[in-house]
């Protein structure tokens, strides 16, 4: 009797959402895929794919609405550089502020390709607006062994902004910024990949806490509703440029990761994380819609060196 109270006991946690004390009960306009998120004073924002740029805004961070989207027309470099796009849905938005200006990375790139190009805009402040377009900051084409999608700006300790990047073919890479410019400069390294997932890894993010760098990542497919089979991963590493290791120590590059959030029975499918304010947001595919892909947000805590929720 005692061990069917155990199963039934874990039988209804595993049907729970992600957690209950640091889950976030969010309301209103939450359609988002691949959110980025960020408080400015004391107001959030969140900039998901879509087209030119949507972004979602809150007083709370729990009431979400739907604000101007940050591009209303097509820019004449996206199809310079990947000539078979069209429309306006640009990916994988990355906002962060560097030196006192907001600095809002992005994908140009049509869905299996890896011709692609990483752009930026700039603003003073988000809720100013007024974006200036900063144009190209990285392409690849199938000349190169990445992808230049989902990018991510990280400022090590000592200043110095890098930018992640990656999806698929040889994995994740970083590489140097120029703080004036915000182009690359210097060499690409490899930080992470899933050889035995058929390269099947996306989205980094890099947060540092308590003397570590921490690699999230997104591995497994996306945009397939509830039949993704996104999940949230992790590494570390004491260096920006690894090497990454999971909480088993297996290496990044080979094919190492512990898994953060694999889902559960409403929300499938999660990944596209961006860790910031202490919090970390995703999408995932809601079972109870359609399938529909939706914000979610979690408080991320630590514990003995490794992030929980």
């Amino acid at each position: 009797m005692k061990l069917s109270f155990a199963l039934a006991g874990a039988l209804l946690i595993s049907l729970l959402p992600t957690t209950l004390a640091s889950f976030w009960e969010l309301t209103g306009d939450i359609l988002c895929h691949d959110p980025s998120i960020i408080k400015e004073g004391s107001r959030w924002y969140t900039f998901c794919t879509g087209d030119g740029i949507q972004v979602l805004t809150s007083e709370d961070g729990l009431s979400w609405v739907r604000a101007p989207q940050i591009f209303l027309s097509a820019l004449s470099w996206w199809t310079k550089y990947v000539p078979s796009f069209t429309g306006m849905s640009v990916w994988a938005p990355d906002v962060n502020v560097f030196n006192n200006r907001v600095y809002l990375f992005y994908a140009v790139s049509t869905f299996g390709s890896q011709t692609s190009a990483i752009g930026l805009a700039t603003a003073d402040t988000i809720g100013a607006g007024s974006w200036s377009d900063q144009g190209v900051i990285l392409t690849s084409d199938s000349s190169k062994d990445y992808n230049a999608i989902d990018p991510n700006l990280i400022v090590d300790q000592s200043g110095q902004p890098w930018l992640a990047f990656g999806s698929f073919w040889s994995g994740l890479k970083i590489t140097k910024l120029d703080p004036n410019t915000m182009k690359p400069t210097g060499s690409i390294y490899s930080i992470a990949a899933q050889p035995d997932l058929d390269g099947e890894i996306e989205a980094p993010n890099i947060v540092y806490h308590d003397g570590y760098y921490y690699l999230f990542a997104s591995i497994g497919l996306c945009c397939r509703g509830t039949d993704s089979t996104y999940r949230i991963i992790y590494t570390r590493s004491k260096s920006i440029t690894g090497p990454y290791v999971d909480a088993n120590g297996v290496d990044a590059l080979d094919g190492g990761g512990t898994v953060l959030d694999s889902g559960n029975v409403r929300w499938k499918g999660p990944g596209g994380q961006d860790i910031s304010d202490g919090v970390i947001a995703r999408h995932a595919y809601d079972a109870d819609d359609n399938g529909t892909a939706k914000l979610l947000i979690n408080d991320l805590n630590w514990s003995n060196g490794w992030p929980t929720y």
